[in-house]
C-alpha cells in the first residue's frame, strides 16, 4: 500500500471519527433536551388537573379538564382511584383500560417513565394523590413521543450523511493534497534510479517548491550527498591516474637500467644506483600513501604529551639550513614560547614538510621565513616564501593528494615529491584539532599558517584512547 494511500485513509478515519463523536453528542444532547421539553409539559399539566380537583359529596374525586388541554391530541390523563380503579380518561384514551404506566406499586412521589401502549410511546408522568397522609388515587399525565422519534430520525439521517460527505470530501482533499506533496518525492526516486542506472553523479534533483520545507530540506541534503558522491568518485579517479603514473616512471627507469644490465652481462654500479634510488622512491611513496589513508582514517595514533613548539621549530629550522645551504636564505622572525598538546613527531613532520615545499618552490636568492606565535587561544605557525607563487584557481585543491598545479610550482624532478605531503600535514593538523591556511597569489610568493590550540600544562593533554 503506498504512502498516499495510507495517509488518506489515516486522515479519512481520523475524520469520520471525530464526526462520529461529535454526531453520539449531539444525537444525545438533542434527545435529553426533547424529553426535558415534554417532561415539563407533563409537569405543568399535572399542575393544572391537580389544582381543578375537587372530592365530591360522595368523598370521590371530580375533575375539570380546562379547555386548552382537550384540544392537545398529544396529551393523555388517567386518574385512578385506590378504590374505584380507573375513574377518568381522555377522550383519546378513553377505551383503554390499562394504566399508562405500571400501577403495581403506588409511588410516593411523582414519576417519569417511558412506556409502550399499544405501538404508541409515550412519557408518563405518574403522580401520587393523597388526602392528608392517607393516599387515595394516581394521576398518570402522559405525551406521545413520535416528533421525538420523528425529530431523531431526521437529526440521525442528517449526522449519518454528513459524516459520510465530510469523509469523502476529506479523502478527496487528502489525496489531491499527498499527490501534489508526494509528487517531488515521485520524481526524485525517477531521477536517484536514473542516476544509478547511468552512473551519472553530476545530476541532480530540480525542485520548485519551498526549500525550507520538509521535503525542500530532502532534496537538498540528498544532492549534497550527490555532490560528495562525485568529488570523491573524481578524487579517486585522479588518485588512481597520479598514482599509476607516479609508479609508471620508476618502473620504467627500472625496467630499462635491468634490460641494460642483461645486454652488458655484468653488473654496472651507475645502473645498479639508479635501481636503488628508484626503489627508495617507490619505498618512500608508498609509505606516504599508507600514512596518509591511516591519517584521513583516523587510525594514526596520536602520543598526546606538551610539546615546547619554539624549541621544535628551531630544531627544523637546523635540519632544513643543510637542504637550503647557500641557494635559499633561511630566517626565523617573531618567535614566542608556545605549548600544545599533540604528538611532537607529527607535528615536526608538517613543519618540515612545509619549509621544504618553501625552499623547493623559492628560486635562487630567495628567502623562506618561519614565524611562531599565539592569538587569542590559538598557536599561530607561519612559513612565507618568495616563489612564484599558487595561481588562484589552484589554492582550493592544494592540499589535495597528488593534486597537480601550474607549471610554475609543480613537484620537482629531482625524484623526491610525489605532491603528499601538503595533504599528510593537513590530516595531521586536523586530527590534532587545528587548521592549516594558505595564502598567495601568483608571482607574490605563499605563505602557509598553521593554527593549533594552546596548552596552558600538563593536565591539558589526554593520551589518545
Amino acid at each position: 500500500m503506498s504512502l498516499r494511500v495510507r495517509l488518506t485513509l489515516l486522515y479519512t478515519s481520523l475524520v469520520g471519527g471525530i464526526l462520529l463523536l461529535f454526531g453520539i453528542v449531539i444525537y444525545q444532547l438533542v434527545s435529553i433536551n426533547l424529553i426535558d421539553q415534554i417532561d415539563e409539559l407533563l409537569a405543568r399539566t399535572a399542575s393544572s388537573l391537580v389544582e381543578g380537583m375537587r372530592l365530591n359529596t360522595v368523598g370521590e374525586l371530580d375533575m375539570e379538564l380546562a379547555p386548552d388541554l382537550e384540544l392537545a391530541t398529544n396529551v393523555y390523563v388517567q386518574l385512578w382511584e385506590r378504590s374505584a380503579g380507573l375513574s377518568f380518561a381522555s377522550a383519546g384514551i378513553s377505551h383503554l383500560d390499562e394504566p399508562l404506566a405500571p400501577l403495581d406499586r403506588l409511588p410516593a412521589e411523582p414519576v417519569y417513565r417511558t412506556t409502550t401502549v399499544g405501538e404508541t410511546n409515550l412519557r408518563v408522568l405518574s403522580v401520587p394523590l393523597s388526602l392528608g397522609n392517607r393516599p387515595i388515587g394516581t394521576l398518570q399525565v402522559g405525551a406521545s413521543l413520535a416528533i421525538v422519534e420523528a425529530t431523531q430520525k431526521t437529526l440521525l439521517t442528517v449526522l449519518v450523511t454528513g459524516t459520510l460527505v465530510s469523509m469523502g470530501l476529506a479523502a478527496l482533499a487528502v489525496s489531491l493534497t499527498t499527490y501534489q506533496a508526494l509528487a517531488s518525492l515521485e520524481r526524485a526516486t525517477n531521477v536517484a534510479l536514473q542516476i544509478t542506472r547511468a552512473d551519472d553523479l553530476s545530476r541532480r534533483i530540480p525542485y520548485q517548491g519551498p526549500a525550507e520545507d520538509e521535503i525542500g530540506q530532502l532534496i537538498q541534503a540528498f544532492n549534497q550527498t550527490l555532490s560528495r558522491l562525485e568529488n570523491l568518485f573524481n578524487t579517486q579517479r585522479r588518485f588512481v591516474a597520479d598514482v599509476g603514473h607516479e609508479l609508471r616512471t620508476p618502473l620504467t627507469v627500472i625496467k630499462g637500467n635491468i634490460n641494460l644490465l642483461r645486454r652488458m652481462g655484468c653488473a654496472d654500479e651507475e645502473s645498479l644506483g639508479s635501481i636503488e634510488s628508484e626503489v627508495d622512491r617507490l619505498t618512500r611513496m608508498i609509505g606516504d600513501v599508507l600514512l596518509l589513508a591511516r591519517v584521513e582514517s583516523g587510525k594514526l595514533p596520536i602520543d598526546n604529551q606538551l610539546v615546547e613548539m619554539d624549541t621544535l621549530v628551531l630544531e627544523v629550522l637546523g635540519q632544513t639550513r643543510v637542504l637550503a645551504q647557500d641557494r635559499v636564505q633561511m630566517r626565523l622572525g617573531d618567535i614566542d614560547q608556545v605549548l600544545v598538546c599533540g604528538d611532537r613527531d607529527q607535528l615536526k613532520q608538517v613543519i618540515l614538510n612545509l619549509v621544504e615545499n618553501a625552499i623547493k618552490y623559492t628560486p635562487v636568492g630567495g628567502e623562506v621565513v618561519v614565524d611562531l606565535g599565539k592569538m587569542d587561544d590559538q598557536a599561530r605557525i607561519t612559513v612565507s616564501d618568495t616563489g612564484p607563487g599558487i595561481p588562484p584557481e589552484d589554492l582550493p585543491h592544494i592540499f589535495e593528494r597528488f593534486y597537480r598545479a601550474e607549471k610554475s610550482r609543480t613537484r620537482t624532478t629531482d625524484g623526491k615529491g610525489f605532491g603528499l605531503g601538503l595533504s599528510i600535514a593537513y590530516w595531521i593538523i586536523r586530527q590534532h584539532g587545528g587548521r592549516i591556511d594558505v595564502d598567495s597569489s601568483k608571482d607574490q610568493g605563499a605563505t602557509f599558517c598553521v593554527w593549533l590550540p594552546l596548552a596552558e600544562g600538563e593536565g591539558d593533554c589526554q593520551p589518545e584512547a
